[in-house]
Formats: structure tokens, sequence, C-alpha cells
């Protein structure tokens, strides 16, 4: 994903329109169309400015390869969006502590069904005094 395209998206995950770029950069729609199609050079100063509409490091926003994954997260909001980027390496560590978790939670389960039983326990010697 070029940095172009990676503007783009990011622009639409924050659902704006190149308008609403355009205004935040100051700068007009058409140069900001421009920008997105890849059609003009992008100064280390204009990228800065993008980055801080983003919300987002100047780094982040340039850090792109063709390993990257994108992620979409949308709470039946429209305007509530967020945008992860990862490589392969943070995907397959993420598989890794997804399934950790799954482990920790059967072990929870485990223990709670220790628990009600021990409760049981207790409650029966509680009656036999």
């Amino acid at each position: 994903m070029k940095v172009n395209e990676k503007i783009r998206m990011v622009r639409e995950t924050h659902n704006w329109s190149q308008e609403d770029m355009a205004d935040k950069l100051a700068m007009s729609t058409n140069g900001y169309a421009k920008i997105e199609r890849g059609e003009t050079g992008l100064h280390l100063d204009k990228l800065e400015k993008i980055a801080k509409v983003f919300d987002m490091d100047l780094v982040e926003l340039l850090s792109v390869s063709d390993k990257s994954v994108i992620c979409l997260v949308n709470e039946n909001s429209t305007n509530s969006s967020n945008y992860y980027g990862s490589s392969q390496e943070l995907t397959a560590e993420i598989e890794k502590l997804k399934l950790t978790l799954i482990h920790k939670d059967e072990l929870l389960s485990e223990k709670e069904r220790e628990i009600k039983t021990l409760q049981t326990l207790v409650e029966a010697l509680q009656v036999k005094k």
C-alpha cells in the first residue's frame, strides 16, 4: 500500500470527505484529491500536517509495507472507527495471545466450578453442626 492510498483509507475510516480534509489542511479540495491519487509529491511538512489531522505519528503514517494488515472496526456508529496496522509478526503474536486467553478462560471456568463445589461442601458441613 502506498502512502497516498493509506491517507485515503485513514480518511475514510474517520468518515471524512476530501473536502473535510482539504479544509483541515487549509488547501483546495482539488489539491487534496491529487494527494490521494498520488499525482503530487508530498513534502515532509505536508505529511506532518496530515499525520496531525489523523492524530497519528508521522512514522505510523509512513509505515507501509506489503505485509501490513488493515483492520477497520465500526461499532454500530457512523462516528466510531478505529484503525490498526500491523505486520505479520504482530498478527501471529495476536493469534498466540488469543489462544492464551482462551486457555485462561477455561482455567477460570474450572476454578469457578471448584469454588462452587467447595461452597456446597462447606454448607453441608455447617448444617451437620
